[in-house]
């Protein structure tokens, strides 16, 4: 009888839990769809506009990686692809954020700027942006070598968050 009276009164509380969960309205940010018609995507390499070598690797590789992770096909052939993915590396800017003395610095704030466009088989512009961004900072080390590899680390880090972050973007209106 006890087991009864517990059962009656924690069934209401789950049943009122639930419904509360399911009346939020919550949802996740670019869990939408691809344009419709568009089930395969071709990512060209991004083009590279600055100085920085393989930043335009780094990126494509980390928006193909994004792609397929939600589960689209991503072909290599644009004749065989629905829409293709393209873009400019536009630029790479490293700032001073902390320093020792007027002359050294500490950590600095590496800034990547992409434009893309995804374009249909016919040409036409599907979706687009420009100046998009993310940034990182990384220590400077006494050895230039070993600054320089943090600087790389750092792009790969926000080059991850980049790639996530368009492909939100795109999805999200769809």
């Amino acid at each position: 009888m006890r087991g009864l009276l517990l059962f009656k009164t924690y069934s209401w509380a789950i049943v009122f839990a639930c419904l509360f969960l399911l009346s939020c309205g919550y949802k996740f940010s670019g869990g939408g769809n691809l344009p419709s018609g568009i089930r395969s995507v071709c990512i060209t390499i991004l083009e590279n506009r600055t100085a920085e070598t393989g930043v335009e690797n780094i990126i494509t590789n980390d928006l193909i990686y994004e792609f397929t992770r939600a589960g689209n096909v991503v072909l290599t052939d644009k004749d065989k692809a629905d829409a293709i993915l393209a873009g400019i590396v536009k630029s790479v800017r490293s700032d001073t954020i902390s320093h020792r003395g007027t002359h050294t610095s500490l950590e600095r704030r590496v800034k990547v700027v992409v434009n893309l466009k995804l374009t249909g088989q016919d040409g036409r512009a599907i979706w687009s942006v420009k100046d998009i961004s993310e940034n990182e900072d990384y220590v400077v080390m006494p050895e230039k070598s070993a600054t320089e590899r943090n600087k790389r680390d750092a792009i790969s880090e926000l080059s991850k968050r980049l790639a996530e972050n368009i492909y939100n973007r795109l999805t999200d209106a769809f």
